[in-house]
């Protein structure tokens, strides 16, 4: 059976090159990288490479890049870490971001801060007029991801960068899933915090990083202990996953336009393709301004569990939504926020594009899937009359 991955949006598989950089840290270079003998001072030589590379990657300095166990991890340093600081406030998000920011705003909620919720349109975008009507004078922080990771709509974060700047408030965007598939300039998008995580771009699992901006000096670290990470995370690094990370940004930079532009041919192949092959469909998302790997195509009359198990059984991986949200009964809250009836929601699919995709995958789905939707819906009384 040919077995094709069309869930990069939840993980990437891991880069030969990667686990090739990697091994070593496993075996022979196993020292602390806090030690200052040879051991230690060997690693953290490496560490420091591969922070260089995340830094180039984003345009920041290494010395504002903080290691962590991942995007989520790094969301809530985020958005606590400038929290903390003060007793109370506000904080402002939108409807639509990922559950490790909504969550974490939510248990803030708990501890007595007013939180905002911006609502996007129909495309998934923010209004950045909306966020700058929301603002407050007790308004700490507001926190919008670059791009959604179910439609893969993405922001206007500068504007909405600007706008918090010219109120003096701090700016942050999860960039978990742009990383490595869009350019990324922390100047330019002129961002105070940014977060990123290593799976989402052929890495390794368990470890991310929190772009902090040098002129920020108050963050509250999540984590106390030891003085690693410049005071900023304490707790040993992970050293092989660093490492490994550092080598996935240095891949994905050094292809990034290419294989943007590929992907997003791939992506655009199997959506012409499923809405010639079958009626009754629509994307969900931007149009255009989506990530090169997201395409979210809605099936009206059929389950989209039902696909997606119909799907696997003919070896194809694909989503109903966040791989953070699986098992949840639940409609997807992205597609709710732009106001996708729940019976569109539910016949919803996520296909996420990456590295190892080919022509023949994108092909491969077209001829299966719509003779799965047809016998579906011929089993369906909501289907009779309608084609």
């Amino acid at each position: 059976m040919k077995k094709v991955y069309l869930d990069n949006n939840a993980t990437t598989p891991l880069r030969p090159e990667v686990l090739e950089a990697m091994l070593p840290f496993y075996k022979d270079l196993f020292g602390n990288p806090s030690s200052v003998h040879q051991f230690g001072r060997s690693v953290k030589m490496k560490v420091e490479e591969a922070r260089a590379k995340l830094a180039a990657l984003i345009g920041a300095d290494p010395s504002e890049i903080v290691f962590t166990s991942g995007g989520s991890e790094s969301d809530n340093f985020a958005i606590k870490g400038i929290a903390f600081g003060s007793k109370s406030g506000h904080i402002i998000t939108s409807q639509i971001e990922h559950p490790a920011v909504l969550a974490t705003c939510k248990s803030l909620q708990k501890m007595g801060y007013a939180i905002t919720y911006i609502p996007v349109d129909s495309f998934g975008m923010v209004d950045p007029e909306q966020v700058r009507a929301a603002i407050r004078p007790d308004t700490l922080i507001i926190s919008i991801h670059h791009a959604n990771n179910e439609v893969g709509t993405i922001q206007p974060i500068e504007e909405i960068a600007r706008i918090a700047h010219g109120k003096g408030i701090f700016f942050h965007t999860d960039a978990v899933q742009s990383l490595g598939k869009l350019p990324i300039n922390v100047r330019k998008m002129d961002v105070d915090l940014l977060s990123v995580s290593a799976h989402k771009l052929n890495g390794p699992k368990g470890v991310g990083a929190l772009y902090i901006r040098r002129e920020l000096k108050k963050m509250t670290p999540l984590i106390d202990g030891g003085h690693h990470e410049r005071h900023r995370r304490a707790g040993t690094e992970n050293a092989a996953g660093i490492v490994g990370f550092g080598k996935a940004c240095e891949i994905a930079g050094a292809n990034l336009e290419s294989e943007a532009a590929r992907i997003t041919a791939l992506r655009d192949r199997l959506h012409k393709n499923l809405s010639e092959k079958i009626s009754h469909t629509a994307l969900n998302g931007h149009p255009s301004k989506r990530l090169p790997t997201t395409l979210n195509m809605g099936f009206e009359f059929v389950e989209g569990e039902s696909l997606l198990i119909n799907l696997d059984l003919q070896g194809v991986a694909v989503s109903t939504g966040s791989a953070c949200s699986s098992g949840s009964l639940e409609p997807s809250h992205v597609l709710a926020a732009m106001g996708i009836p729940h019976e569109k929601i539910h016949g919803s699919l996520r296909f996420s594009f990456g590295h190892d995709n080919t022509d023949e995958d994108a092909d491969y789905v077209s001829e299966i899937l719509p003779p799965i939707v047809r016998r579906i819906r011929e089993i369906s009384p909501l289907w009779e009359g309608k084609d």
